[in-house]
């Protein structure tokens, strides 16, 4: 978008005028009377995932158990289907890339494969500002190799409780290192990693990376094999709107395709002698070999619409507008909520590169009642403790328009004393 942005509600509706993306928003079911700016929690509903389950609940009421064999998209290569279609953004070929499982257990399936320790390298480097389940898993990842998490999960900390800095990451990548797991946008702030150059230091150094790209997965474009990412994981409900629960997915690069899954399971197995059912596992020779269970295929089918949608917008245009819908809020907040009485300061990097597709918006007092109070009013954010109210304008179905009547909201909330307790 080439309209310079000023925080004017006049800038808003030349936005909203100039925006390619803007007949996507009639493919959204949208709670009525609502802003709805969660789409970095759970993505909502669209025409084309309804229409995508809708046609499996078909196939299964006329085919039953057919359906797996049958059609013109049997489930058995669900997986791999869903796959495929999110392998473009992510910067990877189709077969690196399945649709399997939830986040948390493919970072298990990952890092049992990938997590190798041996002499000095016993390590897993992490941060201390990611998210809970990753160093949950790791921890028990650890625990399974006969390792101490207290002494072999190396948190990366950070300065200002915000945001990480790359420098400090690659420095901690020593020879003691096996693994480095990292977020690509941390879920509290935003901040955008720079995932070539960290990628690039942890293979000068001899260490495996992969990365948790739940918070950039369908906000950003991903180039996952010519960074030369080792794996990777993402969930399916944020910026992909697949629905509530919605499998995950999980990359593996192609010089990887030789590693044993060791948390190996059934539809793991070489597709054409799966049904062999032969008691010794061959696993399939890509990326489907970290498969660890039959597809949820009514759950999956929402994605072969939302997917399909997303390709139609394209991942550069959607990030194009994404950047321009949080620098405009960033201006909205530096313009008129930065002062005193509002106090609100913008926790996200300001820089583009720097920033994924949601703004932090901290308040030292009463944060979580503003955002309790933007929710009466119909604005739909969702709150991190303890201060942070995580704003995200999605390109498909947000408006600029939308992101001026918030910032007015956040004003009059305070002038209005909502935040204060007992209001």
């Amino acid at each position: 978008m080439t309209i310079p942005i000023e925080p004017t509600e006049a800038c808003a509706f030349a936005l909203d005028r100039a925006d390619p993306l803007a007949p996507f928003r009639d493919r959204f079911y949208l709670p009525p009377g609502t802003i709805y700016l969660d789409g970095n929690s759970l993505g909502p509903l669209s025409r084309d995932a309804e229409a995508a389950l809708l046609q499996t609940l078909e196939d299964w009421k006329g085919r039953a158990i057919a359906g797996w064999f049958e059609g013109p998209r049997p489930w058995l290569g669900r997986a791999r289907e869903i796959g495929a279609l999110a392998a473009g953004m992510m910067g990877a070929a189709p077969d690196e890339v399945v649709h399997s499982a939830t986040t948390t257990v493919n970072i298990h399936a990952l890092a049992a494969s990938f997590y190798r320790p041996e002499g000095r390298r016993v390590k897993i480097l992490a941060d201390a500002l990611n998210f809970p389940t990753d160093l949950y898993a790791l921890r028990g990842q650890l625990r399974l190799r006969g390792r101490s998490p207290e002494r072999d999960l190396v948190l990366v900390p950070s300065d200002d409780g915000r945001t990480l800095d790359e420098e400090r990451i690659a420095a901690m990548l020593t020879e003691e290192v096996a693994l480095a797991w990292l977020p690509s946008v941390l879920y509290r702030s935003g901040q955008l990693l720079d995932m070539a150059y960290l990628t690039a230091r942890a293979h000068e150094k001899g260490v495996l990376v992969g990365f948790d790209c739940s918070h950039s997965a369908g906000a950003l474009p991903h180039a996952l094999d010519s960074w030369g990412v080792d794996c990777a994981a993402w969930c399916s409900y944020k910026y992909l709107n697949g629905g509530p629960g919605a499998s995950a997915f999980l990359y593996v690069n192609r010089r990887h395709f030789d590693r044993e899954p060791l948390l190996a399971g059934w539809f793991g197995n070489r597709p054409e002698t799966m049904f062999d059912m032969a008691l010794d596992f061959e696993p399939a020779p890509d990326a489907g070999r970290w498969q660890i269970s039959s597809p949820g295929v009514l759950g999956s089918s929402t994605l072969r619409g939302s997917l399909a949608m997303i390709e139609d917008a394209g991942i550069e245009a959607i990030r194009r507008k994404s950047l321009a819908m949080t620098a405009y809020l960033v201006a909205l907040l530096d313009e008129y909520l930065a002062a005193p009485p509002y106090a609100f300061r913008v926790g996200s990097p300001r820089e583009d590169a720097r920033r994924g597709g949601h703004v932090a918006v901290e308040r030292d007092e009463g944060a979580e009642r503003v955002c309790e109070a933007l929710i009466a009013r119909g604005v739909v954010p969702d709150f991190r403790p303890p201060s942070v109210i995580r704003l995200c304008p999605s390109p498909l179905y947000g408006t600029f328009h939308e992101i001026w009547q918030t910032a007015g909201h956040l004003k009059a909330i305070v002038d209005g004393g909502e935040q204060r307790p007992g209001s």
